[in-house]
């Protein structure tokens, strides 16, 4: 009896937390259009930022959730950046997740 009782606890734990757990994943699909602006940078290869010279990340297979750390801390300016900054600020979490949603399935390139 007290292992059903941990089991529905646990069910309804879930039940609850599911929409939740829904909501926080980003939609790849929806992700590839609204990264549009960001393969203008991030998906040429090799490309280097003219000044200050530096080589722009790769970031297509990196893991889903340092993309969105790192597009929300560009977002708040917690990360300096000022183009991140601008591209970010307009991003809200859902755009947010959906972009990493797409670089994360597009896999190391």
């Amino acid at each position: 009896m007290k292992y059903v009782s941990i089991w529905l606890g646990l069910a309804v734990l879930l039940l609850a937390a599911g929409p939740a757990m829904a909501q926080s994943k980003g939609d790849p699909a929806a992700g590839k259009d609204k990264a549009y602006q960001c393969m203008g940078c991030h998906g040429v290869k090799d490309y280097t930022n003219a000044y200050p010279t530096y080589n722009v990340p790769k970031v297509a297979g990196q893991r889903p959730q340092y993309i969105e750390k790192a597009l929300k801390e560009y977002r708040s300016g917690a990360r300096k950046h000022p183009t991140m900054h601008a591209q970010a600020s307009s991003l809200s979490d859902q755009d947010i997740r959906d972009i990493a949603a797409f670089f994360a399935s597009e896999g190391p390139q």
